[in-house]
C-alpha cells in the first residue's frame, strides 16, 4: 500500500483549522499514513487549537511542526516537501489549513489509485464539474485569464495555478527542484512552469472551492505583474526555472516538532 502524507500549511487560521481537521474521518484516513500541520508562525491561536485537537485524538497520527521562522506559504511547502522525502513517503497531499478546500474531492482520485499513473494531481476551482461557493465572478474571471495565458506559454491546458489541494509523488520531488521557486503564494505558479519544464505528467481534477469567513492573503495587483514576469521570462527561456526567485535566501528551511 503507498505510503500517504497529508501536509496542512496554517497561519492564522485558528477558527478554520479545526474544521479541516474534522474532515479527516476513517473513510479518508484508509489512505492516509501521517498528517502534518505546519504552523508558519501563526500570530493567532492557530497552534493551540491544533495541540488541542491533538489532546483529544490522541491516537490520531498528527504531527504538529512550527516554522523556524516565517517562511511563507512556499516556504511551508518546502519544510513538508523535505519531510515528506525524509520519511519515506511515496505521496504527499496538500490540504490548506483555511477550510476552503474539500479532502473529499480526492477520494474518487485515491479510491481507485488513479494517482499512480501521473506525476501529481492538481484541485482545479475552474474546470467542468467543479464548484465555486462564494468566489467573486471578477476573481473567477481573473483565475481564467491566467490559466489561459500559462496553458498559451507550455502548450498543455492548465485549470488552476493553485487550488490549495495538490498531490504530488514524492520520487519527483527528491532532486529538490522546487528549492529556489518563492517562497511567497507564487510558489505554485513556478510548479506548474516546472511540471512542463521537467516533463513531468500533471493531471487537472475538479474540485469544490468556498469562501466565507477566510482572510485572504492575496495581494492581487502586485501579485500579478510579478507572475506575468516568471510567465514571459519562461516563455523567452524555459531554463529560467532553474533561477534563485526567492527575495532572501534561507539556508535550510526548518520547522521544530511541538507536543
Amino acid at each position: 500500500m503507498d505510503r500517504i502524507l497529508l501536509f496542512i500549511p496554517a497561519y492564522n487560521c485558528e477558527k478554520q483549522i479545526v474544521r479541516v481537521l474534522a474532515q479527516l474521518d476513517h473513510e479518508i484516513m484508509r489512505y492516509i499514513g501521517e498528517v502534518i500541520v505546519v504552523n508558519n508562525r501563526s500570530t493567532d491561536n492557530t497552534e493551540e487549537a491544533v495541540r488541542t485537537f491533538m489532546k483529544k485524538h490522541v491516537d490520531f497520527p498528527l504531527t504538529l511542526l512550527r516554522n523556524h521562522e516565517n517562511y511563507g506559504l512556499g516556504g511551508s511547502h518546502k519544510v513538508a516537501f523535505s519531510y515528506a522525502i525524509e520519511h519515506d513517503y511515496d505521496y504527499v497531499i496538500t490540504l490548506h489549513g483555511d477550510d476552503q478546500g474539500s479532502i473529499r474531492d480526492f477520494l474518487p482520485v485515491l479510491r481507485s489509485g488513479y494517482y499512480r499513473k501521473h506525476a501529481c494531481i492538481l484541485g482545479a476551482r475552474f474546470m467542468r464539474g467543479s464548484h465555486l461557493i462564494g468566489y467573486s465572478a471578477f476573481r473567477t474571471f481573473g483565475n481564467v485569464v491566467y490559466d489561459f495565458l500559462f496553458a498559451a506559454v507550455i502548450r498543455k491546458k492548465v485549470y488552476d495555478l493553485g487550488s490549495g489541494l495538490n498531490m504530488y509523488r514524492v520520487s519527483d520531488l527528491a532532486s529538490r527542484y522546487y528549492e529556489q521557486f518563492p517562497d511567497n503564494l507564487m510558489f505554485n505558479y513556478c510548479m506548474v512552469l516546472a511540471l512542463d519544464y521537467y516533463n513531468l505528467d500533471a493531471r487537472f481534477y475538479p474540485v469544490s472551492w468556498r469562501e466565507d469567513d477566510q482572510v485572504s492573503n492575496v495581494k492581487m495587483a502586485s501579485q500579478a505583474v510579478k507572475v506575468l514576469k516568471i510567465l514571459f521570462d519562461y516563455l523567452r527561456d524555459p531554463s529560467v526555472i532553474r533561477s534563485d526567485y526567492r527575495d532572501r535566501v534561507v539556508a535550510e528551511y526548518g520547522a521544530d516538532v511541538i507536543k
